[in-house]
């Protein structure tokens, strides 16, 4: 195994660890009180994780140019999956948002599964429209309106976070392809007004907006859970109360093993802590574009690239939530917040860039 593909193996490995020490700390309390076993969610995190660690290991071994024959049909599985979370009867509904399936006592979140698949499609998409890839028509606007449906079903769950997560990831996928910049004009043009009606036109939206914007001034309600947050963070002070001590997650801030785990990092283990998975992070990101840079071929180079940008963004975006610095949204800590589908999922794709590294 070469050296980049280690390094970005012990750095994921290393925020997996801590994700795990992190779930059982911060969902301990609350498991007993709704389970009666304080390890609940340990335990089904820990179940996750191996599944998760049984896929890695198989797409480790395997290589990553057989994932590019599958392509579209990851791209039509996205789309029958997001199409069937919005039926009532299979998509179940939790929080106000439609955006898992329930088969049993089977379950999974369709929407972290569609952001790789389109990664994938779009990888190859932008691979063999090289040639042309500065034509409007040809190379800039079908794998653009794909990626549009795609946010758009997403957006329908309704979870307007994670659609444009998937948008921005799509749209530097395109840009790093060497489309032709001015291109973006009439679809910034376009999606503005949008975005603006989707976020200041819906009450709930605005809420969070006006929260987000002052938090001390609505406490209670529409700045509860970024109040919360910031008491979490500040009581931890440079070195933490220590691993367990948190005090915030005793049916404070909610989420605190989900959207909030980071809080409860900053709270338990301080600004070292928050410093060192900020680091973790980072590390991740940098070997992730240099697997990206060295790749052999052009699939390859989109693949590492969309992957280490959609964990990379969706790291920052969490962290900016929890610190203040953007209105709250629904997206999950990468490897540390609990969450089955996207760890799962994260690990996969850990795999696959290991397959781009080794090659």
């Amino acid at each position: 195994m070469k050296k980049e593909a280690q390094d970005l193996l012990i750095t994921a490995a290393i925020l997996i660890c801590v994700g795990i020490v992190m779930v059982y700390s911060s969902s301990s309390v609350y498991a007993y009180e709704k389970f009666y076993d304080g390890s609940f969610y340990l335990k089904r995190h820990l179940a996750h994780f191996l599944i998760g660690l049984a896929l890695a290991i198989f797409f480790i071994k395997h290589d990553y140019m057989k994932i590019k024959r599958f392509a579209r049909v990851l791209l039509f599985i996205s789309i029958l999956m997001l199409a069937a979370v919005l039926i009532p009867g299979i998509g179940h509904k939790a929080g106000g948002a439609r955006r898992w399936i329930r088969l049993g006592f089977l379950g999974f979140q369709p929407s972290e599964f569609v952001g790789l698949f389109l990664i994938i499609y779009l990888s190859d998409v932008l691979e063999r429209k090289q040639p042309h890839i500065r034509n409007f028509l040809y190379g800039f606007l079908p794998p653009l309106l794909m990626s549009g449906f795609i946010g758009l079903l997403i957006f329908l769950q309704p979870d307007l976070g994670g659609a444009i997560a998937l948008l921005i990831v799509s749209l530097i996928m395109l840009f790093v392809s060497g489309v032709n910049m001015l291109h973006f004009a009439p679809f910034m043009a376009f999606a503005a007004p949008i975005v603006y009606f989707l976020i200041f036109r819906v009450p709930y939206r605005l809420r969070r907006i006006v929260g987000y914007l002052d938090p001390w001034r609505d406490a209670q309600d529409a700045g509860f859970q970024i109040v919360q947050s910031f008491l979490a963070l500040g009581s931890g002070g440079i070195f933490g109360l220590g691993l367990g001590c948190s005090r915030q997650k005793l049916f404070y801030l909610p989420q605190a093993h989900t959207d909030f785990i980071f809080s409860i990092v900053g709270e338990e283990l301080g600004l070292v802590g928050t410093i060192g998975v900020l680091s973790l992070f980072t590390i991740f990101i940098w070997q992730g574009l240099k697997i990206s840079m060295r790749a052999r071929d052009m699939f390859a180079k989109f693949l590492a690239l969309g992957i280490t940008v959609n964990i990379g963004l969706k790291a920052l975006m969490n962290i900016a939530v929890t610190t203040g610095a953007i209105p709250t949204k629904g997206l999950p800590l990468p490897f540390i917040s609990y969450g089955g589908t996207a760890l799962i999922i994260n690990m996969v794709s850990v795999a696959v860039l290991v397959s781009i590294a080794n090659k």
